[in-house]
């Protein structure tokens, strides 16, 4: 149905910002709430940041809030990630969801799509 492609990871120092993109296809975008979780080796997919169907509404991790940011663009079937203050403990592979008329959007059940992630790695 939908495909999702991240871009935008890479390699940066702490304190420095990057911006992920998850572009979709195959989809009615704007009916798809988008979220972000991440992976770090030996550890559970988390929960980063969400946007919503209908637009408006972001929720963000506690770890995140205050330095993250989503957005979307509809006319792009796009949603962004921009990444601010980056720690080390940010490090992760990111990954873009996206869920049919999705509401809690903070738990990973919620998502229908899942892209392939993006690498993100902040060095000390």
């Amino acid at each position: 149905q939908v495909q999702l492609v991240e871009s935008g990871g890479g390699l940066v120092q702490a304190g420095d910002s990057l911006r992920l993109s998850c572009a979709a296809s195959g989809g009615t975008f704007s009916n798809y709430a988008m979220g972000w979780f991440r992976q770090a080796p030996g550890k559970e997919r988390e929960f980063v940041a969400a946007i919503s169907w209908s637009g408006g509404r972001t929720d963000y991790a506690d770890n995140v809030k205050g330095r993250f940011g989503i957005s979307r663009d509809d006319a792009k079937k796009t949603v962004y990630l921009q990444m601010n203050s980056l720690k080390p403990d940010d490090t992760a592979n990111y990954y873009c969801a996206a869920a049919f008329l999705g509401s809690y959007l903070n738990r990973k059940t919620t998502y229908d799509h899942w892209g392939q992630g993006t690498q993100v790695t902040v060095a000390s």
